[in-house]
């Protein structure tokens, strides 16, 4: 079990934002569950951003109006009488708050409210949603995550990633149409913050490597790369100086290892996957002085895994990684974890 805090500081790591001064009193407070954690995210996001303005975008307005502007629909006016009235409908643009990041916003703000969380935090969310006045809810079933942002809205980049997690984390349809809410992160999500949080902690902590999720090309001996899959890393780590590559396969599972003929042994397809990895990558740099190794990364469950496997020139490390302590331990972990690296 993850204690509430240390996702906090996962979510520091992902999403950098959080550790400016706006968001580091969050670290010091104490949550019941992950949904009041994101509460207070979105909480304290929301203030910060109201404090620069909500976002406003033109939307297309059509309506009966006095006052011509904008497009005049004749037929439209003709159907429904408006002539009558002494009006006129009329489609213009409408410079709103009505935007769509916003509307995700209020939408998940009315389904925090409903959810297991503070009782101080439900009244400010329902303090901030006056300045939602105008802005209408939507069906957090039908919301398209994909926002394109530029200068005017990346200030949202954040909430709108919060709102993606407490909306996939929280809501769950029943087959006869019902809603209701289901436990916060489940294994899939959790193993895409898992990743993410490593790759962001070397980033910051380590700027003398390169961390990034680089994909590692197909070593072939003719061109023929039909139907091949793509080899993407969760994270690749490298020493500029001494040529070093530490590929990290991070992995999160209720269970960190199978049952093979009655033993526990680790996941094939992880072995696999890290062995064709460190290989591919090996050949690739073969025209220089260079060391290849890999590593598969569990978060830890029930077992302390520490094996280092020779495997036909390369290292082959399997670790896990204790996320059930002090954050202070995890960080001397995962500086651990990365010895292989730097050494010579």
């Amino acid at each position: 079990m993850i204690p509430v805090k240390n996702i906090y500081y996962m979510l520091s790591y992902a999403f950098s934002v959080l550790q400016e001064n706006g968001y580091k009193d969050i670290s010091t407070e104490e949550f019941e569950n992950v949904s009041d954690l994101c509460a207070a995210i979105l909480i304290k996001g929301l203030f910060l951003q109201l404090k620069k303005g909500l976002h406003k975008e033109y939307i297309d307005k059509t309506e009966s109006i006095t006052v011509p502007k904008g497009k005049l629909n004749i037929s439209s006016s003709i159907k429904t009488m408006s002539l009558m009235k002494q009006q006129i409908v009329c489609t213009y643009d409408d410079f709103t708050i009505n935007s769509y990041i916003n509307r995700i916003i209020k939408s998940t703000a009315e389904l925090l409210i409903k959810s297991d969380i503070a009782r101080t935090r439900k009244k400010a969310l329902r303090k901030l949603m006056i300045y939602f006045s105008d802005v209408e809810i939507m069906d957090l079933h039908s919301i398209n995550w994909k926002i394109t942002y530029n200068r005017n809205n990346r200030n949202y980049m954040l909430l709108i990633s919060i709102c993606y997690l407490i909306v996939k984390g929280l809501l769950q349809t029943t087959k006869n149409g019902k809603t209701w809410l289901m436990d916060f992160l489940d294994e899939k999500r959790m193993c895409r913050l898992y990743e993410k949080f490593i790759l962001e902690y070397y980033r910051k902590e380590f700027p003398q490597i390169s961390a990034n999720a680089s994909q590692i090309k197909w070593q072939l001996d003719d061109e023929n790369y039909d139907m091949l899959p793509v080899m993407q890393s969760d994270i690749m780590l490298t020493d500029r100086k001494k040529e070093n590559v530490l590929i990290i396969d991070a992995k999160y599972y209720s269970r960190t290892t199978q049952i093979q003929y009655e033993k526990n042994t680790i996941h094939s397809a992880n072995l696999y996957q890290i062995f064709t990895y460190v290989k591919n990558k090996e050949k690739e740099m073969s025209a220089k002085p260079h060391r290849v190794s890999g590593m598969i990364l569990y978060a830890r469950n029930y077992e302390d895994i520490d094996i280092k496997y020779s495997m036909s020139g390369n290292d082959i490390f399997v670790k896990t990684l204790n996320l059930n302590c002090e954050f202070d331990e995890i960080k001397k972990q995962l500086n651990y974890i990365i010895h292989p690296l730097l050494s010579n």
